[in-house]
């Protein structure tokens, strides 16, 4: 990138340094591209057909993010440019100085019929490190941040999902960094930047080895991962509610029949099959404390490891009115369901009871100079809230209101509950 050569501490073997000496003399934004150039522009105003979607993705240099999702079966375009920031019309000098909010970004249009949000969620994880906050790989500076953004509620649902599985899969020693944000507006770089692995191969290659990301990639992930972003066609990732089983092993799949990793088609499928009713909280080991910093929202460890209580009516559920379950945000065990929440117009989300007894378990709670019964959950400890007597509008049949945070929760819609491993809840909501 243009900047590479002022913000980039380099320490690398000595075989890399005449590639990266014939890299930065071409890696600058050569003097036509600073022309008005509309076309890539154009592209990423523009509306897409209701059968794509769109998810956009920070991973440092745009040049190795869009390879990575251009490669991706039923991805029909990724354009790189610039997201995170509010000044209107960024440059491309004026990000890559660091000093705007921007973030070197790609926006992927995708087929969801062909491949899903999780598999380029897995795709993301397997060509960045997320436990780098400061930049990636040779490139460094805010403009190089790694940054998940979301277009809408399910992404945001999907991405800290697949953030947390990966915290919890050991693969990283230190904490999972990656932003999540909502999704504001998106600048495509000029027509230059547009496809560079395919335009200049040579050059691409040279900088993606160079730059440290190929090295890593090929270490963390083995060489199949390390193909998807360098030169194959074949894409790491997992099947539907198997994203992270297949990011900690390193397999591959392309999104087409062919088996990956030398894996069967049917091993692949009954990988999938298992993944949707194996219980998702049923192998679950409690992280460190600083996994669970990484993982958690200040507010969700602030509520759930430290007592903590959200504010009243300005939390994520206390009037969601959606059909389905909601589960422990820490380990994912089932706590309470839609079916018997009731709106008690206090701001916080209030059940008469939970889905199964054996997952909340109830304590005396002498702070705050008085005596309270406290509610938790069984096997991640977290701290939910308190149970307290009902005789309000409307009646419920336990004549008890389980006052509980929102931050100590992750709310799964019922028609998503097979998918997501929690089928034997579906015939609920029939």
């Amino acid at each position: 990138m243009a900047y590479i050569c002022r913000n980039a501490v380099f320490v690398l073997p000595a075989a890399f340094v005449l590639g990266l000496a014939a890299l930065f003399a071409g890696c600058s934004e050569p003097p036509q591209a600073a022309v008005s150039d509309r076309s890539a522009q154009e592209t990423a105003r523009a509306p897409v057909p209701d059968s794509l979607s769109r998810a956009t993705f920070a991973g440092g240099c745009f040049w190795c993010t869009e390879a990575a999702f251009q490669k991706l079966d039923g991805v029909t375009r990724a354009i790189s440019g610039f997201s995170g920031g509010t000044t209107p019309d960024p440059t491309y000098d004026a990000v890559a100085s660091g000093e705007t909010n921007y973030a070197e970004a790609v926006q992927v249009t995708y087929d969801p019929d062909e491949i899903t949000y999780k598999r380029l969620l897995a795709a993301y994880w397997h060509h960045m490190d997320p436990t780098d906050a400061g930049g990636q790989f040779a490139d460094r500076g805010s403009q190089y941040r790694p940054v998940i953004f979301y277009h809408n509620e399910r992404q945001q649902r999907l991405a800290r999902q697949s953030k947390k599985q990966l915290a919890q899969s050991g693969k990283f020693s230190e904490p999972i960094v990656v932003k999540i944000k909502s999704m504001g507006r998106f600048y495509a770089a000029k027509e230059y930047h547009q496809d560079y692995f395919k335009k200049h191969p040579q050059e691409y290659e040279r900088y993606y080895e160079g730059s440290g990301r190929g090295p890593f990639v090929r270490k963390t992930w083995g060489d199949a991962s390390a193909s998807a972003t360098s030169g194959s066609d074949a894409a790491p990732g997992g099947g539907e509610g198997a994203v992270m089983q297949t990011a900690a092993t390193g397999a591959t799949a392309s999104g087409s029949s062919a088996p990956a990793q030398g894996a069967s088609q049917q091993a692949l499928t009954q990988q999938a099959a298992n993944a949707r009713t194996t219980p998702p909280w049923s192998d679950f080991e409690m992280p460190s404390d600083e996994k669970l910093r990484a993982m958690l929202t200040d507010m969700e460890y602030h509520v759930t490891q430290e007592n903590g209580t959200e504010p009243a009516f300005n939390n994520a559920y206390y009037d969601n009115k959606r059909a389905g379950i909601y589960v422990d945000v820490v380990s994912g065990e089932p706590l309470y369901s839609s079916k018997h929440k009731f709106d008690s117009n206090t701001g916080w989300p209030s059940f008469y009871k939970p889905i199964d007894d054996k997952y909340v378990v109830t304590k005396k709670d002498r702070s705050l100079g008085m005596v309270r019964t406290e509610v938790r959950s069984k096997i991640a400890d977290s701290h939910l809230g308190h149970v307290f007597d009902w005789d309000g509008s409307p009646e419920v049949p336990t004549g008890k209101r389980h006052c509980i945070n929102s931050a100590a929760l992750e709310f799964i819609p019922a028609d998503e509950l097979e998918e997501r491993g929690y089928g034997m809840y579906a015939d609920d909501f029939d």
